[in-house]
């Protein structure tokens, strides 16, 4: 799902062929795991199934024809709503917290209002685990029932201490968002 929301996040400056896409994709989000080719152009796909993109023309190249893709209003809609929308914590969540604050700053979207949603979010689910923890505790249950309360909690613990982090760093990375490294695009 995430990969969705980034290839829409991309469209949003420009129409792109699906090639464009996941060299964009993997400089800025692939880090260790790059996408597929075939991941890349299947989501294309049903992004405009579902109307969330449109093929703006097809053109001959070397190889199979290129499609340029560009995003529709109602996958604006769909992005905006998927950025402001803060996610359950959970293990590995790191990856979609990234992803959401760079295309944020990349749209000049408000990003700190999205990081004080999601702050929020892992404040309540915070809440209720240590409050699930100390019935757990009353209750003479120290085995694992604790052990994954714990490791949910220091997990989040670790979630809020990037959410400030960032949050302290928005204008550079606000910056550095801004400065395309694509010479494609420039």
């Amino acid at each position: 799902m995430t990969i969705a929301y980034a290839l829409l996040g991309l469209l949003e400056a420009t129409s792109r062929h699906g090639y464009d896409l996941k060299q964009s994709y993997d400089r800025r989000f692939g880090g260790a795991r790059p996408v597929r080719f075939g991941q890349v152009y299947r989501t294309l796909a049903q992004l405009e199934r579902d109307g969330r993109v449109t093929v703006l023309g097809v053109e001959a190249g070397g190889g199979p024809d290129r499609r340029r893709y560009a995003i529709t209003p109602e996958g604006v809609t769909g992005l905006g709503a998927w950025l402001a929308e803060p996610e359950d914590p959970q293990p590995q969540l790191q990856t979609v917290l990234f992803t959401k604050v760079t295309l944020a700053l990349m749209s000049g979207r408000p990003a700190a209002a999205y990081l004080d949603a999601q702050r929020a979010r892992h404040l309540a689910v915070m809440q209720e685990l240590t409050a699930a923890r100390r019935a757990a505790a009353s209750a003479a249950k120290h085995g694992i029932d604790a052990m994954l309360i714990d490791y949910q909690l220091f997990h989040i613990e670790a979630d809020l201490r990037w959410l400030d982090h960032a949050e302290s760093r928005l204008p550079t990375l606000a910056e550095e968002c801004r400065d395309d490294p694509d010479p494609r695009r420039a």
